[in-house]
């Protein structure tokens, strides 16, 4: 795979409190192809600073993770899907009927002769470890029990993928499919420090291991965005990808 589609892999996650930030970062590191926006920036900017990355030939992760009723987040789905986005998640936590309904409103919503977002959902954040999963959630067993069990149901309501840790990508491979896509946060350079890597993730790998353990995307932000040389930072993470 050449250097330009292998940073089109790398979502680097534009965690700023306003599209003018964001933009002097993407000044810095021109060879970023793929970026994700979540609540804090798409709340602040709107669905015009989306147009703005457009322009720029950007691919667009919108990461809202909705979870609400059914008929909320069908609603939403037809909305965002009109927005030229190329990703778009939902909570697998919703459940079933909120999956189908997400679905049917992202074909519902988007316009003719334009291609629609892939849809796909969280299972479980990467901040959650064992004991948050059984004594804070409530939900017994592994995380990676949990992960599947959302993993397997996200692709039987047509979805394209789920967001996962590192951690779990083998196994929801082996479950649904080397084409089900995992998209995977939780990814930490090699050689980073200790409190570096971690913040507050739990679940985490190097990009090199996310890489190899079967990830599709990866999913990196402060290890870029607050880089002192962001640019080097986000070649180092590519590179580790064509790595041993």
């Amino acid at each position: 795979m050449s250097e330009e589609s292998m940073a089109e892999r790398v979502i680097v996650a534009l965690d700023f409190p306003a599209a003018d930030e964001a933009l002097a970062f993407l000044e810095r590191v021109p060879q970023v192809r793929y970026v994700k926006v979540g609540m804090e920036l798409y709340y602040a900017a709107g669905a015009a600073f989306l147009d703005i990355l457009k322009q720029r030939g950007l691919k667009i992760f919108l990461d809202l993770k909705l979870h609400d009723i059914p008929n909320t987040v069908g609603r939403a789905t037809a909305v965002l899907a009109g927005l030229g986005v190329d990703m778009l998640n939902v909570h697998a936590g919703g459940g079933r009927e909120m999956m189908l309904r997400a679905k049917d409103g992202v074909e519902q919503g988007v316009p003719p002769g334009q291609t629609a977002p892939r849809l796909i959902a969280v299972t479980q954040l990467t901040s959650t470890d064992q004991r948050m999963l059984n004594e804070e959630l409530g939900i017994p067993g592994t995380v990676e029990e949990a992960v599947l069990r959302y993993a397997r149901l996200a692709k039987e309501c047509g979805l394209d993928g789920v967001v996962a840790s590192p951690w779990e990508v083998g196994p929801v491979k082996v479950a649904c499919g080397g084409g089900f896509l995992c998209v995977t946060p939780g990814v930490r350079p090699a050689g980073a420090a200790d409190g570096e890597m971690r913040d507050d993730q739990r679940r985490i790998m190097t990009p090199g291991e996310a890489w190899r353990a079967g990830s599709d995307y990866l999913v990196v932000g402060r290890p870029v965005t607050r880089a002192s040389d962001p640019a080097r930072a986000f070649a180092a993470i590519v590179a580790q990808l064509n790595g041993p």
